[in-house]
């Protein structure tokens, strides 16, 4: 629900960030896989890169954007010190896909209980 929230702005990215930070390790990196999924679930693609990083706040030749430029995923196998920057990354990916995703496909209404959330 979370992830969801940060991808449609109901929720702010920094708030996020805390959430983000505040998990395990082990939990940080089974929500960097997730959102993986969900970014290909959107239908992200790799004209949506350079948009990621200037929206992420990170720096395009922070691993993991030289990765996403590579379109190469896994930010999840990355030391600690890159997970909050990967997370960044992926949020805004996904925000930018799913964007789409609604704006194309789900305009007139859909049933995806993720693109119906309730305002925060």
């Amino acid at each position: 629900m979370i992830l969801n929230e940060l991808a449609q702005g109901l929720r702010p990215v920094a708030e996020g960030v805390a959430w983000f930070e505040g998990l395990a390790e082990d939990d940080r990196r089974k929500a960097l896989h997730a959102l993986v999924l969900f970014c290909r679930q959107a239908r992200a693609c790799e004209e949506d890169v350079p948009e990621s990083i200037a929206r992420s706040g990170i720096r395009p030749t922070h691993t993991p954007a030289v990765m996403l430029t590579k379109w190469r995923f896994g930010m999840e196998a990355l030391p600690a010190y890159e997970l909050t920057k990967s997370f960044r990354l992926l949020v805004a990916l996904f925000s930018i896909a799913d964007t789409r995703r609604r704006t194309l496909y789900c305009a007139g209404g859909c049933g995806h209980a993720w693109h119906n959330l309730p305002a925060r």
